[in-house]
């Protein structure tokens, strides 16, 4: 698999991973009796604060699908990947940093270091459109 298949792959195992961590915790609620099986907001609002943290990190994956996967599986179609390859692991360990820092804290520091890791993939996504049209 070449590097921009691989990042597109990581891309939806990722955002699958953060589903799955958040299904787990929310059904530990339900059984423990915590919250009831209704008794979620789809914001995790009524929540802990990870909680509401996952919530986001896994929306935000899902909120980049479009225009991060969709410039990978552009590039795939075409048969452009050799546009795409060398920034896509980059562009996969951007989008993991960000999610783990959103998990971990929200402080003025942890925001700031997010929106950098952010920052990378939107450059990369930028780049990669450029090549993408021109190609």
């Amino acid at each position: 698999m070449n590097p921009t298949l691989t990042a597109l792959t990581g891309f939806v195992a990722w955002a699958l991973f953060l589903l799955v961590l958040m299904e787990l915790l929310r059904s530990k609620l339900v059984l423990t009796g915590a919250v009831r099986a209704n008794g979620f907001q789809p914001d995790n609002g009524n929540l802990s604060p990870f909680m509401q943290r996952l919530a986001r990190a896994h929306a935000n994956c899902v909120e980049g699908l479009p225009i991060f996967g969709g410039l990978m599986l552009l590039a795939v179609v075409a048969g452009k990947t050799a546009l795409t390859d060398p920034l896509a692991p980059a562009f996969l360990a951007a989008r993991i940093v960000q999610s783990a820092i959103h998990l971990a804290s929200l402080s003025p520091t942890a925001v700031t270091a997010r929106f950098l890791a952010f920052s990378v993939q939107m450059v990369i996504a930028v780049v990669w459109a450029w090549r993408l049209l021109l190609a």
